[in-house]
């Protein structure tokens, strides 16, 4: 699960742009007892918002880089900078050690006393392989003064892989992020609810005690959550925040199975 290690870090980089910004049914039919949830389904569920975030990255560095709002053209992309947001359209560029990047990238953004928003457009753009089109919008939250910042993220996305599988992901995720001194014990939690669409299965995704993850370790590890697959709902326990691989999964008749989380 390094890739949910990537995801911790990058929302810890998203984070501080944050506050940079901001200091300026039960179901229980036979066919679907019959159903089966694996590994790899709910590696899928944790993991498909790192994908979009590859993006959220670029929009992190352009932000940085935009003192001035003006107009500015680099050699791999052009953007144009305003007083709502700003337009980029990409040229194979690799930014922020990212795969080359192409397509068009709008952003439109409000900031009121000490919270701030934004709505990401995607138009066929592509990190590497993989192509989003959509809306993701951020509702920012936090304290330049304070060790922590959560964020809100309501996406509308497909995201079409190499092998052209398509994701279809809506709905909301509160992403959260504690700062601490010793960097390994800094605390990253998710929690909402959305719903993921992929190889002819829709995953409702409910999130019942707030996940949480921390740089020192590799896995979630604590927090619980609901995933209705196709009619079958179980129950995922990540555990009591001990640091391992492992995930508990409930299913409506009792049942439970021990699943890993490593890749």
């Amino acid at each position: 699960m390094n890739k949910l290690m990537n995801l911790g870090k990058r929302y810890a980089l998203f984070c501080t742009v944050a506050l940079f910004a901001v200091s300026c049914s039960n179901d229980s039919d036979e066919n679907a007892q019959d159903l089966e949830f694996t590994q790899a389904e709910v590696k899928t569920i944790l993991e498909t918002d790192d994908v979009s975030s590859a993006a959220d990255s670029i929009i992190s560095e352009l932000y940085m880089g935009n003192s001035a709002k003006s107009s500015k053209n680099e050699e791999c992309y052009s953007a144009t900078y305003n007083e709502t947001g700003f337009n980029v359209t990409f040229n194979n560029c690799v930014l922020n050690g990212t795969e080359n990047v192409n397509g068009t990238l709008s952003i439109v953004y409000a900031t009121e006393n000490e919270s701030a928003s934004f709505t990401a457009t995607y138009t066929d753009f592509y990190v590497g392989d993989i192509k989003l089109n959509g809306t993701r919008s951020f509702g920012l939250a936090g304290n330049s003064e304070g060790n922590s910042v959560s964020f809100s993220v309501t996406s509308d996305m497909t995201i079409t892989m190499a092998d052209d599988s398509v994701i279809a992901e809506n709905g909301t995720k509160t992403l959260g992020y504690v700062f601490s001194q010793n960097l390994a014990e800094s605390v990253f939690t998710i929690s909402g609810n959305w719903t993921l669409q992929l190889d002819g299965n829709t995953y409702k995704v409910a999130v019942g005690t707030t996940l949480e993850g921390n740089l020192g370790c590799e896995y979630l590890n604590k927090g619980s959550m609901t995933v209705d697959k196709n009619g079958l709902a179980v129950a995922i326990d990540f555990g009591d925040g001990s640091c391992d691989d492992k995930a508990t999964v409930t299913y409506p008749d009792g049942t439970t199975e021990d699943i890993s989380l490593k890749d």
